[in-house]
C-alpha cells in the first residue's frame, strides 16, 4: 500500500512539473510587439543645428586646451577644475548629439559623403567625451584638431549658407 501511495504523490508532482514546463513555456513563446518611441519633427534647419550647437559645441573643445605665445612668453591654456572639465565634457557631448540632429528627418544632404563625415564628427565628439570625462589634456588637445579638420573637410564639400 505505501508503494501505491508513493507512487501516486510522484505521478502528481511530475504532472504539476510537466504542466508548469508548459505554461512557462507558452509565456516565453509569446513575442513582445516592438514598443514605438514618440514621434519627432525635426524643425531646425542644417544651418541652425551648425550655428547654436555644433559650432558652438566645437569652439569650447578646440579652445579647451592650448598655448598662447605673446610678449609675456608661453601661457598654457588647460581646464582648472572639474567644473571647467565638466564644460568641455557637456560639449563634446552636444557635439556628438548635434551630429545625430544632422542625420535626423530630411537634414541628411546625401547617402554618401555627408553621412561619412557626419559619422566622424560623431566619433570626435565622443573621443573628446572620453578625453574630458578622463581630464585627459593630451586627449582634448589631439582630438581637438581632428575635430577642426572634420569641419574642415565638410565645409570644403558642402558649402555654408
Amino acid at each position: 500500500m505505501r508503494t501505491v501511495h508513493w507512487m501516486l504523490v510522484v505521478s502528481v508532482a511530475l504532472f504539476v512539473s510537466g504542466i508548469g514546463f508548459v505554461i512557462a513555456g507558452a509565456r516565453s513563446g509569446q513575442v513582445a510587439s516592438p514598443v514605438e518611441g514618440p514621434v519627432t519633427t525635426p524643425v531646425a534647419s542644417v544651418m541652425q543645428v551648425m550655428n547654436g550647437i555644433t559650432g558652438p559645441a566645437a569652439v569650447v573643445v578646440y579652445n579647451a586646451v592650448g598655448y598662447i605665445v605673446d610678449a609675456d612668453g608661453v601661457q598654457e591654456i588647460v581646464p582648472q577644475n572639474d567644473e571647467e572639465w565638466a564644460v568641455i565634457a557637456d560639449s563634446a557631448a552636444a557635439l556628438v548629439e548635434s551630429g545625430n540632429l544632422l542625420l535626423l528627418g530630411d537634414r541628411a544632404v546625401d547617402d554618401g559623403e555627408w553621412v561619412t563625415i557626419t559619422r566622424r564628427l560623431i566619433d570626435t565628439g565622443t573621443t573628446a567625451l572620453r578625453a574630458a570625462e578622463a581630464q585627459d589634456v593630451e586627449g582634448i588637445l589631439a582630438i581637438g584638431s581632428d575635430i577642426n579638420e572634420t569641419c574642415d573637410d565638410c565645409h570644403a564639400i558642402y558649402q555654408r549658407n
